[in-house]
């Protein structure tokens, strides 16, 4: 089977759920191998060759991680010169839609972004047109470059190889122009990362300010959720904008979402409604996030979500 590589997600070597998720969907296209960025390699590649990468490609040099996204495309160029994949999956982030973007200019390739799955025969599933409309997709030129949201594909465990392979790239001068000059860990909660969380509860208007996403957080945390927020929410700074789901937001796509006084604007719809569940907390029985909903409930969030807060607690005690 020809290779499928996979541009691997990580912090420090502790790889993230979306990486294990591309790797498992990977196998179900072809022969996986990771593309590792950066130290700690030897830390991650028990859990690489856990989820079916047979081969690792490991490039560790500073100037591939000093540098912006150019080094990273440049790398995977060589790759895909060099080793012809089948296809190459990034997680579907900032930073891994402008790495396919540039690795599909180097490589004469068509690209890509946003699948929420991926066939046997490289047909991508997108929501596109702010999530109102779903279509498959099919790279014509070249490698196929796809980037993935996180959940899209559960992760499987299928051990493999992993076998360690060093590799190398000599950077353009365009490539290290733009150079990284201080980075800022940001202190990391208890709650699990927006993007990546299977369970997400969002606040949105109806929240009525900052004071209200209390009872928001709560029901999060009682579920072991991640915290959103609708545009309108952060806007107004009643939430960091780092939470905000939507268009110009972040994308998630978890096991379950539940909306609490959000209206349904076409702009949160896009950014969630790929969600495999969707429950609604809404006053208003005409809003539009009704449409989605796969349970709803008509009624005012102060008083349904600490009932439902204090009910999961009696469940889980």
């Amino acid at each position: 089977m020809a290779e499928i590589l996979v541009l691997i997600d990580h912090v420090d070597g502790s790889v993230k759920k979306v990486s294990l998720e591309l790797l498992t969907l990977a196998g179900s296209l072809g022969e996986p191998a990771a593309v590792y960025v950066g130290a700690g390699a030897d830390a991650a590649l028990p859990t690489l060759a856990e989820y079916g990468a047979t081969t690792v490609y490991v490039a560790e040099a500073a100037d591939l991680v000093d540098h912006v996204v150019a080094p990273k495309a440049e790398l995977l160029a060589q790759l895909v010169a060099e080793k012809s994949p089948a296809a190459v999956l990034i997680p579907s982030t900032a930073e891994g839609k402008e790495i396919a973007g540039r690795l599909a200019v180097k490589t004469n390739s068509g690209v890509i972004t946003d699948a929420v799955g991926v066939s046997a025969d490289f047909v991508a599933t997108q929501s596109i047109f702010g999530g109102s409309t779903i279509v498959q997709s099919r790279v014509t030129t070249g490698t196929p470059i796809i980037t993935v949201r996180p959940n899209s594909t559960p992760p499987q465990a299928a051990p493999a190889a992993g076998t360690r392979q060093d590799v190398s790239v000599a950077l353009s001068p365009a490539a290290t122009a733009a150079k990284i000059t201080e980075r800022v860990t940001e202190e990391k909660g208890a709650r699990p990362e927006l993007a990546e969380a299977a369970i997400v509860v969002s606040g949105g208007r109806g929240v009525g300010g900052a004071e209200g996403f209390d009872v928001i957080e709560k029901l999060a945390d009682s579920l072991g959720a991640a915290v959103g927020a609708s545009r309108a929410a952060t806007d107004a700074g009643w939430y960091p904008h780092q939470y905000q789901v939507g268009q110009t937001g972040k994308t998630v796509s978890p096991q379950l979402y539940i909306a609490n006084g959000i209206s349904g604007a076409i702009q949160h719809r896009a950014g969630m409604q790929t969600s495999k569940t969707i429950i609604v907390v809404n006053k208003d029985p005409e809003a539009p996030i009704f449409e989605l909903a796969d349970y709803g409930v008509v009624g005012d969030l102060f008083n349904v979500v600490p009932q439902l807060t204090e009910e999961i607690g009696k469940r889980k005690g």
